[in-house]
């Protein structure tokens, strides 16, 4: 039998949406505005400004056997499609949200929060490690331009692409005054001792993680002993062939007293001098093909 969710009015959800991809920006957000505007929900979108380089994962495939049994096990086939598999390599990388801008126009006229991801996501993911701090600036910079220019003001927050951070980029995340970061799979917020810049993570698993069949009773389950989380969603998975969990998932989380809202209503409510000060470190959880910080 099901357990009952703990009925708290100061229980939180705040959804975080990662747009990685051209066809995540394309199809899968439309399809997530229309789910999130059925239950009356907002949430938070990191966007991909630049280049979908997602075609150069074939490198993972072969540089990491955990890799390829992700593909297979989250039907990366009909996940992401074909053409994406191809961006970057055979095909020319199209550009993800500076390609759409009435997209991120209708994003924020819906009432839901617009915030950085990326410029280049793919790069970011697979080789953050081996590029200079100059790269990592300018990959800063591009992407922020980009923001700036598409949505008319800065951006409040950077969300890393994989959580995948180190302190060079910390350090230069910081020179931009961010209201807070969400690059990290802790389990609570805390200020992030490299750049003084406090962080809110994503605490639960990701669907792509746990898998279809134990999506929602493992969030559930997790949330039933209430408090505050940050529930990270991809627009290429719950906005496409997963959107149907993800539905479910909204429906019953509704049925209690939790609140769905945005990062921004966390940031809110917490005290920054109250939080730990905190060192990441990089882990493989569960269900991931590759380390990201904890």
């Amino acid at each position: 039998m099901k357990q009952p969710i703990r009925q708290n009015k100061e229980d939180t959800l705040a959804l975080k949406v990662d747009v990685d991809t051209c066809i995540g920006m394309k199809r899968g957000v439309p399809r997530l505005l229309s789910t999130l505007s059925h239950f009356g929900v907002k949430a938070t979108f990191f966007l991909s400004m630049g280049p979908d380089a997602s075609g150069r994962a074939v490198l993972q495939l072969i540089k990491n056997p955990r890799f390829l049994r992700k593909m297979v096990r989250t039907n990366a086939g009909r996940l992401y499609g074909i053409r994406t598999a191809l961006y970057g390599t055979l095909l020319p990388s199209p550009m993800v949200a500076i390609a759409f801008p009435e997209l991120v126009r209708r994003i924020l006229s819906e009432g839901h929060e617009v915030e950085f991801h990326a410029w280049d996501h793919r790069r970011w993911q697979d080789d953050l490690f081996t590029h200079s701090s100059a790269w990592i600036e300018e990959w800063f910079q591009k992407g922020i331009d980009a923001y700036t220019k598409l949505v008319g003001s800065r951006p409040s927050s950077f969300g890393a692409p994989g959580w995948l951070i180190d302190d060079r980029a910390l350090e230069t995340a910081g020179k931009y005054r961010f209201a807070y970061l969400s690059c990290t799979r802790a389990r609570e917020p805390f200020i992030h001792e490299i750049s003084g810049l406090m962080e809110i993570p994503s605490d639960l698993p990701c669907l792509e993680e746990v898998g279809v069949d134990t999506f929602v009773p493992t969030i559930l389950n997790i949330l039933k002993d209430g408090g505050i989380h940050v529930l990270p969603v991809h627009a290429e998975a719950e906005g496409g062939i997963w959107n149907e969990h993800f539905t479910q998932l909204l429906a019953e989380i509704l049925d209690t007293d939790y609140r769905i809202v945005p990062l921004s209503a966390i940031k809110n409510i917490l005290q920054p001098e109250l939080l730990p000060v905190r060192k990441h470190r990089l882990k493989l959880l569960p269900g991931r093909s590759a380390v990201c910080a904890v």
